[in-house]
Formats: structure tokens, C-alpha cells, sequence
């Protein structure tokens, strides 16, 4: 049994939800979201998608699973998203004491103290999700010990230079060259574009690719307000107009958008779980899929050769874009998963497919 020490969660607009800590002892500031997935707290705790917020998990019973033993293949996790745990701060309802899994190899508490990150139980967070629902995401703070921390805002930060790599990557050794965009990707994505006979160039968030010699592009995931990402949307700009086959995912579809002069705006309180439906346009086909976004595209500005490729029945709001004319196309879902249902993975085959469309001209 963990030695919880008293600790509080303090909304910004005056609520206080009182618990323990079960993770790292520090008081900390942030954007307060929630999820509702089931399961997959490894992978959405190391999704950089979440860096400088504090999750709310609405599942009640976290951490009986524990945390999977570290390993690496093609020089990435196996089982992360990210090389850390990229969340400020989680919270939790009712925290497992004792895990049990064949591949854990430690506890979510000595993982969020390995990697410096609080974590507060015993807190009702569907009275929580409740408050976020109806007032909008807000920021916070998780005080332990009494320790105070100013309010922070993540937002105001370009978020995606902390958590894009530093330097150029290569993965694979396929027969397609892919120019990956980092703005704060999850390890999947390397994944599923390596297993279908690419080479994977990832590169960081701000550096000029358009001197590379490349087949297609891909732009990732990633954290915070996507108009900050200033020097990614000019050059994403400029590679828009070549012929090379694009596909964005969730920033990425937000980058894609700003820089072919549409517009961004916040989410009241964003998607973030493994259970959003998406309808193909043109369709009655539904697909379940994994999200993790707090801003969307503001589809009646993008201009008529662009159309609307998905949309949440949840909300009707944008969920992809694809163009009428040029191979370029783009998802707020997540066709990667991990966690989450991998319904929409062939979606990396049609970038591929485009991608021999393009070679073979």
C-alpha cells in the first residue's frame, strides 16, 4: 500500500476536489481535459498530443494492469508513443494498489515517479467531466503538500518545438520515401508506414524538407494551438504546392488547413477518448475511432477545391479534408490507434496507393 500523502485538485474557475497522491510529490499547473477511454493509459500518457495538460481519466479503476516492460524495435518503443510520459498530471478516481499483467513490469505509480509526473486518486471525476462538459476545459492545478503553483496555460506556448525531435531520423528501408513531419508524433505512426515498404525520414517540426528529394509527406500529431506552429505551416504551404502525395493526422489535418488559408478553433472541451464515431462523407458508413484533439478545422473556410472528408456524429464537426484535384488528404481521428480501435488503419494503404500512383508516373 502506497504512503498517499493528502493532496487537491483546484479548477481555475474556484472548485476543489480533494484525493491522494499516488505519483510523483509536486504541485503542478495545467490545462485540465478528460478521456474516456477504457483502457491504454500507457500509450495516451506518453501521446505528446498531451504535453502541458493535466488528463482526467473517467474510467473509474486505473492502474491494475501496471505499466509494460520497455523494449525497442526499429529504434522505437514497442509499446509507448513517445520516449516519456508527456501528460502534466493525471487524475483518477479509484487507483489499483495491485496490478497484474504478464508483460507489466512495474506499477503506474513508480512510473509517474520515474518520470517526475503527480498523479491524484480518490477524486470523483465524473462529477469532474461533468463541470469540464458544461464550463469548457480549464486550467488547474494539482497542489500537494500545500506547495503552490501559478496558473499556466499551455496554450499560449508553441508547444510542438518541445516535443518535435531535434534532429533528422531515418526508419526503414523501403521502396517509398516518406518525409515525416514531427510535430509531436506518437511511435505508431513510424510503425504502421515502415510495415508498408516505406523509408521513414522524420524530421523536426521547423526544418526545411522541400530540400529533400521525397515521394510523399506525411504530418503528424501534436500538441497545443496549431497557429503557433508558424514556420511548419509555410512549409507544409509550399510542399502543398507540388504534386506529391499528403496525409496529415489530427494537428496535422489543422496545420494542412491554416496553410492553405482556412481557419482553426478550440474545441469546448475536445475529443479525447477510443469511442468517437466518424461518418465517411458521401456515405452512411460509420467507423469508430481514436481521438485526441482540443482544436478542429473550420470547414466553411477552406476554399471549394478542398472538401470535407469525415465528420463526428457526436458534434458535426470536421474530421478530415481531402482535395478535390491533388493527392492530398488529412484525418482528426487517429487511423494509428494505439490505443483505440484500428478501423481506420487503411487509410495509411490509400496513402500508399497514392504514393505508387505517384512513382509509377
Amino acid at each position: 500500500m502506497l504512503h498517499s500523502k493528502p493532496a487537491k485538485l483546484v479548477l481555475s474557475d474556484g472548485k476543489v476536489f480533494h484525493g491522494k497522491s499516488f505519483g510523483y510529490e509536486k504541485s503542478v499547473s495545467g490545462e485540465i481535459v478528460f478521456n474516456t477511454a477504457m483502457t491504454g493509459y500507457p500509450e495516451s500518457l506518453t501521446d505528446p498530443s498531451y504535453h502541458g495538460q493535466i488528463l482526467v481519466a473517467t474510467y473509474p479503476l486505473i492502474g491494475n494492469y501496471g505499466v509494460p516492460e520497455e523494449k525497442q524495435s526499429n529504434a522505437i518503443s514497442d509499446h509507448f508513443e513517445s520516449s516519456r510520459v508527456q501528460i502534466t498530471g493525471l487524475v483518477i478516481s479509484d487507483y489499483s494498489f495491485n496490478y497484474s499483467h504478464w508483460n507489466a513490469a512495474r506499477s503506474l505509480s513508480e512510473w509517474l515517479k520515474e518520470n517526475r509526473i503527480p498523479g491524484i486518486y480518490g477524486v470523483d471525476t465524473r462529477a469532474l467531466t461533468k463541470i469540464i462538459r458544461e464550463e469548457g476545459v480549464m486550467l488547474g492545478k494539482i497542489i500537494i503538500d500545500g506547495e503552490e503553483v501559478d496558473l499556466y496555460d499551455p496554450n499560449e506556448e508553441n508547444l510542438v518545438e518541445k516535443v518535435s525531435t531535434p534532429t533528422v531520423q531515418k526508419y526503414g528501408s523501403g521502396k517509398y520515401k516518406v518525409v515525416l513531419l514531427d510535430l509531436g508524433l506518437k511511435n505508431n505512426i513510424i510503425r504502421c508506414l515502415v510495415n508498408r515498404d516505406t523509408t521513414v525520414v522524420r524530421v523536426p517540426w521547423d526544418y526545411d524538407f522541400l530540400k529533400e528529394d521525397y515521394d510523399g509527406l506525411f504530418i503528424t500529431n501534436g500538441p497545443g494551438d496549431p497557429k503557433l506552429a508558424d514556420t511548419a505551416i509555410q512549409n507544409i504551404g509550399r510542399a502543398l504546392h507540388k504534386n506529391n502525395p499528403v496525409m496529415g493526422i489530427c494537428l496535422g489535418t489543422q496545420l494542412m488547413a491554416l496553410a492553405t488559408g482556412g481557419d482553426t478553433y478550440k474545441l469546448k472541451y475536445g475529443h479525447r477518448s477510443h469511442n468517437q464515431p466518424v461518418l465517411l462523407q458521401g456515405t452512411h458508413r460509420c467507423y469508430i475511432t481514436s481521438q485526441n484533439h482540443g482544436y478542429v478545422v473550420d470547414i466553411d473556410t477552406l476554399d471549394s477545391d478542398w472538401e470535407l472528408y469525415f465528420t463526428n456524429l457526436n458534434d458535426n464537426t470536421c474530421e478530415g479534408i481531402k482535395h478535390s484535384k491533388y493527392p492530398f488528404f488529412a484525418t482528426q481521428f487517429h487511423p494509428e490507434a494505439s490505443g483505440g480501435p484500428v478501423d481506420t488503419e487503411f487509410l495509411f494503404d490509400d496513402f500508399i496507393g497514392l504514393l505508387k500512383d505517384y512513382t509509377n508516373k
